[in-house]
């Protein structure tokens, strides 16, 4: 296996520990009674879907689906295709993955400017917010560098995926 692939699978295995830290990571503490969260009350992303299940399974279903698998079968799809086990035609698919896994990071930005314009309340960033943003950035210039180092790369147009 050349130096870059194994390069490349070492940052796959690294982001797929980081995933899941970042999810029980604090994302904000909460200094405010909100519907979800009592006074005080560090956020992770994993309290954030378990309160919401109880309110609204179907937008819980939806942010389960970009926080927890969207990264990981993104991640799971990268490493069998550099280990030879997958084929590379399923590039399309992976940076669809990609681009949805990063939806939930813009979720989060607006969730926090919406509460920042509340009075009463303070809300402060967690060591997890920059953990999980840091992870999705990792998984993105991942697929960039796998995707610039194929000779038939074509833009992202062509989605990272190689020409026929």
């Amino acid at each position: 296996m050349p130096l870059a692939d194994r390069l490349a699978l070492a940052l796959t295995a690294l982001l797929a520990v980081a995933f899941p830290v970042a999810w029980f990571a604090p994302l904000m503490t909460v200094k405010v009674r909100l519907v979800f969260w009592a006074s005080g009350t560090e956020v992770t992303l994993i309290s954030t879907l378990q309160a919401l299940w109880t309110d609204d399974a179907v937008l819980a279903l939806v942010l389960s689906f970009l926080t927890l698998v969207a990264p990981m079968l993104k991640l799971l799809g990268t490493a069998l295709i550099l280990l030879g086990l997958l084929s590379r035609r399923v590039e399309g698919v992976l940076w669809l993955l990609g681009r949805l896994a990063m939806a939930d990071v813009f979720l989060i930005v607006v969730y926090m400017a919406l509460f920042k314009g509340l009075d009463g309340g303070t809300l402060r960033p967690g060591w997890g917010l920059w953990a999980y943003t840091g992870a999705v950035l990792g998984s993105l210039v991942l697929s960039l560098w796998l995707a610039t180092r194929d000779a038939g790369w074509t833009g992202p147009r062509g989605h990272g995926t190689r020409s026929a």
